[in-house]
């Protein structure tokens, strides 16, 4: 993903566009969420019903001046890339200068807290209710792995860990979901046989 990201780059800097990470990682989380849609789900606990989305608005955490906000990115499935990282930054910007408008604050389905972006690589996210799924990404750290050689090599890494609601969730669920995910992030060529 690191490398198809700077690839990337050039083609959305001629537009004035800018592409982080964030992007890559909501249409992979998309994706994932089109074959494990209990994640992208709802809980109502008073008439103990799960609720399926027919959308996956992605909610991202942002540390603005009034505090955390969770504006969410409408429909990431339907999005092309660029759409995505154009909503990204307006979003952003709009939380961090305290204007973000209050449809931009609902109807989230899933969420993603980046906490690499403030130096850390390890939490444990809170989950945004009624979602029952967040995720925390730690900070791309480069660091020494084995290959399949047993050779050390420098690796790009980060961390991510889940909460999720254990009255629809189970560990499997999560883990599977999460491998599918980690898959698209690995191989994000993968992600093109998905694509509509």
């Amino acid at each position: 993903m690191l490398a198809l990201r700077e690839r990337l780059k050039a083609s959305f800097a001629e537009r004035d566009e800018r592409l982080t990470l964030m992007p890559l990682l909501m249409k992979a989380l998309a994706l994932a969420v089109s074959e494990f849609p209990l994640l992208n789900c709802r809980f109502d606990a008073d008439a103990e019903a799960i609720h399926y989305q027919p959308g996956c608005h992605i909610g991202m955490a942002v540390d603005s001046q009034s505090g955390l906000l969770v504006p969410n990115v409408k429909h990431v499935e339907t999005l092309s890339l660029r759409q995505v990282a154009a909503e990204v930054e307006r979003l952003t910007r709009a939380a961090r200068e305290g204007r973000v408008a209050p449809a931009d604050l609902k109807g989230g389905t899933i969420s993603i807290s980046n906490i690499g972006a403030l130096g850390g690589t390890y939490a444990m996210p809170i989950i945004n209710a009624p979602e029952v799924a967040i995720v925390a990404l730690g900070r791309v750290q480069r660091l020494p792995r084995f290959d399949a050689e047993g050779r050390v090599v420098a690796r790009s890494i980060m961390t991510v860990t889940w909460s999720g609601d254990h009255r629809v969730l189970d560990g499997g669920t999560m883990a599977r979901f999460c491998n599918r995910w980690k898959g698209y992030l690995e191989a994000p060529e993968s992600m093109l046989a998905e694509l509509r």
